[in-house]
């Protein structure tokens, strides 16, 4: 968090889809893969909204209050993903 800020970079979802920015022109240090990033809100992203769109697991949810932090919602998995879903007899094998 004290890392010079060096780039400006435009943080989107993964949806891909031309709304799909959660924000413009931040100021951050040099990112690396698996760096976590922190925004006050997400809009759709948030838990109430989430949903399953494009077959997507809906990420876990962690409340963090000054230095203790909770999961409250654990990880969506792709079995989760999958429980309802049958295929009907007259189309096996």
């Amino acid at each position: 968090m004290s890392a010079p800020l060096s780039e400006t970079i435009t943080l989107a979802g993964k949806h891909c889809e031309s709304g799909d920015v959660i924000i413009h022109d931040a100021q951050l240090p040099l990112l690396a893969a698996g760096d976590i990033v922190v925004v006050p809100a997400t809009g759709a992203y948030n838990y109430s909204m989430a949903s399953n769109y494009n077959r997507v697991p809906r990420p876990a949810a962690v409340l963090v209050h000054s230095s203790h932090v909770s999961l409250i919602v654990e990880r969506e998995t792709d079995a989760d993903l999958l429980r309802y879903d049958r295929l009907p007899s007259h189309l096996k094998n």
